[in-house]
């Protein structure tokens, strides 16, 4: 049998390294230094994705098919005349951290280096743009100083804005295994109490948007307790009285960040004891209008502490993205040029004469919100976005809908028909997962190869190959010319080598002479490479020496000043709405949402209150709610928990238009950004909430996926022969149950199928069933109560077998009592359910989670479950 292709997975930034086989399984690389074998549950069901079936296949010219001739042509010429009359600031890209490096390189060169504009930014920007900006405030360069080792070698892990368990579920697996060998301490800081607070031996639930003013506290209570070094950088007395400001005295950090007291001192008291000490943050410091500063003051901390070049200790964000860093590597961000090199003159006129480049852009492009505001007021007249999904995940979505219905030109590459193909007036089919050939770097700057070991279908062809036939095709032929992938990394690694005399961290050149074979089986390595016998290991720590890519080689203090959150809340949007993501899904669900067992963890759309909030508004759980603001309107159904704070409710940023009537939730987000990096504001939106009467429920399986047509609420769930879906209404139905021809339009039926109906109206109960020879085209279940509805589970068990004539009736007169139903899935790999776990625990006596592995294998394969196996546990102990 053939060796399997050693490829990277696509999903978050900790890189993990995966194993193709040919047999068409997908397994975890042993021998990567990321994940050591382990794989999530996206991961674990990477095979599952790969199916071509809804896969964009030809190019199209206004929704129609044509040939990549056309495709190219039209592009390049429309780029090229609005160049010449309109100037390069009336073009951008918008790109993607799902590009691998080769593809990023390729199209800022083009956009910078050729067409002369600096408008080229990264859905990467609603990611980590913060971080960046932070670290080159601290440290002179975006450069990550430690990684993944540290977490398992610290002796306190902090958490700050990170679901790890969900959001980096095999880094969570490693610390969780670090803390059970060693008794690593964990403090989660986060306003909900997420699965990741299972691992926490302290949870700070602070006041969205406070983070500063803890962190200004910390740095008080470090110099205050002799912990703190004021040399350990420049700017440390300035940096020390603005946090006095934000941070005046315990009781006034207690009250700001809405702490008791008590967990305040301990948490300092155990940064200022604990040596090793890491602390990792992501989206939650990230994603917001003051991210640059949360950033620094977390970094202030370690600084003082001398906590930075040494083994269990530092910092370390965590990108949301598989190559995030590959795009700051070569300069994918607009306020960046390229290769760790940013505007100033020298830098320009050195990579000028790099590329042979005759019109280098010379300042900072429109960064991400700005340049959707400037294809809205006409300012950017041709857009090119490759790999991303900016009409369902920008904030504002409905705005940027807008945008892009005006702009004049829109070309739009990617894998799949998305809510921002739509709009395109060009679309190129690309390279997917598994086809594409390239690197990518993880949240560590750990560089790994990604390596096809499929074709791609039909046309599709790889995003670098569709810019250089642009470039070609506009006169750049000799600085496009690449043959493939390798041509393009040996470039890159060669500019970020090139006069660099150890001026910038970020130096690759010792791989700018890899032969074509060594590219091929180049191994996992950390960047900065001096030369290929740094190979496979790189560089694992920076900064071991105290010194730092400044002017004067040390570090920088910056001062924080504690501000309120950009949109405050007020009377009539009295609700702070948070947004992020769930265990089994990804981004826009392009790729997680054609998988049903994904989907079974949660299968649907909510607003997750607390049950106090819910008991005021008359919010009921599993009812809907109305969330309303000046951005935007949706209906979606509530959640009741206790994990989400008073005052605060919380939405998955996954649903699009083509999976809820709700859309998607950035609708709701408002445009605020960090006034330093330009990261909006994802985590802290004012809302209003308010219950809406759900007059009838309803459950309908289609063969295909088309939303059924009606001013009402629905969710799809894919199912393996078919589409679920979740359908609510506030609006009554004629007669109870909607007109046929309603009926009809809702089913979606062939006309040529025979309707049986099943008619309660004394229960309010009504079901159809649509029929065509002995297959099963859909089925429709109407009620008052959700109670009244069958089972999705026991629906669709009907989709799997032939219906024949004598059995018909009995199809829809069958109890609803659920007798199968396992309840919601907690185990995706497994398919284990709540109601399953829970009954097994009570019968069978289990009390351990290696207990629950072994009776129903839940929890053994990937682990992404694990932290709600143990609150289950947990609750079950609580109840007695």
């Amino acid at each position: 049998m053939a060796s399997p292709v050693r490829t990277t997975c696509p999903y978050c930034g900790v890189g993990c390294g995966v194993l193709a086989h040919a047999d068409g399984n997908i397994t975890g690389d042993p021998g990567h230094p990321a994940n050591r074998g382990r794989l999530c549950s996206k991961g674990a069901a990477l095979a599952e994705t790969l199916s071509p079936e809804g896969r964009l296949l030809h190019p199209q010219i206004g929704g129609r098919e044509a040939s990549w001739d056309a495709a190219l042509g039209l592009i390049a010429n429309t780029f090229r005349r609005t160049l010449e009359n309109d100037g390069p600031d009336a073009v951008a890209f918008y790109v993607s951290g799902q590009f691998l490096t080769e593809d990023y390189y390729i199209a800022n060169k083009l956009m910078k280096g050729f067409f002369g504009s600096a408008n080229i930014d990264t859905n990467s920007r609603l990611c980590m743009a913060s971080s960046v900006a932070g670290h080159v405030r601290a440290f002179g360069e975006d450069v990550v100083p430690g990684g993944y080792d540290d977490v398992e070698q610290a002796d306190l892990v902090v958490l700050v804005g990170s679901n790890l368990a969900w959001c980096h579920p095999v880094l969570y697996q490693r610390l969780a295994a670090a803390k059970e060998a060693r008794g690593t301490r964990v403090v989660v800081i986060d306003p909900r109490c997420t699965a990741t607070c299972e691992l926490a031996d302290l949870h700070l639930a602070i006041r969205p948007g406070t983070d500063v003013a803890l962190f200004a506290g910390l740095l008080v209570h470090l110099d205050e307790s002799g912990r703190a070094d004021a040399d350990a950088g420049t700017g440390f007395a300035e940096t020390l009285a603005a946090a006095r400001r934000a941070a005046p005295s315990l009781r006034a950090i207690a009250a700001r960040i809405d702490v008791p007291e008590a967990d305040i001192a301990r948490f300092f008291d155990w940064f200022a004891a604990i040596e090793r000490t890491v602390t990792l943050y992501s989206q939650g410091v990230n994603q917001s209008a003051a991210g640059t500063d949360k950033v620094n003051a977390i970094v202030n901390c370690h600084l003082a502490t001398g906590r930075i070049g040494r083994a269990g200790m530092g910092p370390l964000s965590l990108t949301g993205q598989p190559n995030a860093m590959g795009g700051r590597e070569v300069g994918g961000l607009a306020n960046q040029l390229a290769a760790h090199m940013g505007f100033g003159d020298a830098e320009i006129d050195r990579v000028r004469r790099f590329w042979n480049a005759s019109r280098v852009a010379r300042r900072p492009g429109l960064k991400a919100v700005e340049l959707f505001d400037a294809v809205l007021d006409g300012r950017v007249k041709a857009l090119w976005i490759l790999g991303t999904n900016p009409a369902a995940s920008m904030p504002r979505a409905d705005r940027v809908r807008e945008a892009l219905a005006a702009c004049p030109f829109v070309a739009v590459s990617d894998c799949w028909p998305t809510d921002t193909t739509r709009f395109a007036h060009v679309v190129l089919p690309v390279a997917g997962w598994g086809e594409k050939d390239g690197t990518v770097t993880n949240s560590e700057r750990c560089i790994s190869r990604q390596q096809p070991f499929r074709r791609a279908p039909g046309e599709a062809r790889p995003d670098w190959w569709a810019l250089c036939q642009v470039a070609r095709r506009m006169g750049w032929d000799e600085a496009f010319a690449y043959r493939a992938p390798a041509d393009i990394f040996r470039e890159h690694a060669a500019l970020s080598g090139f006069e660099n005399g150890g001026s910038r961290v970020f130096d690759i050149g010792g791989l700018a002479h890899l032969d074509n074979a060594a590219y091929e089986e180049l191994p996992p390595v950390r960047w900065p490479v001096a030369s290929t016998a740094a190979l496979p290991n790189g560089t694992s720590r920076l900064f071991t020496d105290g010194l730092f890519p400044t002017a004067d080689g040390r570090a920088r203090f910056v001062p924080t000043e504690y501000r309120p959150l950009a949109e405050p809340t007020g009377t009539d949007r009295p609700f702070v709405l948070n947004t992020g993501r769930l265990r089994d899904q990804w981004h826009t669900m392009t790729r997680t949402g054609r998988v049903p067992r994904l989907m079974s963890h949660r299968s649907a759309p909510a607003i997750e209150v607390h049950p106090d909030d819910a008991k005021r508004l008359g919010l009921a759980g599993d009812g809907l709610a109305r969330l309303e603001n000046c951005h935007g309107v949706a209906v979606m159904p509530v959640r009741l928990t206790t994990e989400q704070r008073t005052g605060e409710a919380f939405a998955a940023m996954h649903w699009t238009d083509a999976f809820t009537s709700a859309g998607p939730v950035a609708r709701l987000v408002g445009g605020a950004t960090d006034p330093v990096s330009g990261q909006p504001e994802l985590k802290a939106t004012p809302v209003a909430l308010s219950p809406v009467a759900a007059l009838w429920r309803g459950l309908l399986l289609r063969r295909d996926g088309l939303p059924p047509p009606g001013a009402f609420y629905w969710a799809r769930v894919p199912l393996e022969r078919g589409h679920a879906f979740e359908l609510a209404g506030w609006e009554p139905l004629r007669g109870g149950h909607g007109s046929e021809a309603w009926v009809a339009s809702v089913m979606g039926a062939p006309a040529s199928a025979e309707l049986i109906i099943y008619a309660d109206p004394g229960r309010g109960v009504f079901r159809y069933a649509a029929v065509a020879g002995e297959r099963l085209e859909s089925c429709l279940f109407l009620a008052r109560r959700a109670d009244a509805l069958p089972s999705r589970e026991m629906a669709t068990a009907a989709f799997d077998s032939p219906v024949p004539a004598d059995t018909r009736l009995g199809l829809l007169c069958g109890d609803t009592a659920r007798p199968c139903d396992s309840g919601r899935t907690v185990c995706t790999c497994f398919g284990v359910g709540l109601e399953t776990l829970q009954a097994a625990i009570v019968e069978r006596r289990l009390a351990s989670v290696a207990e629950i592995g072994a009776a129903l294998r839940a929890g053994t394969n990937c682990g992404s479950c694990i932290p709600e196996i143990s609150a289950i546990l947990r609750q079950g102990d609580a109840r007695g």
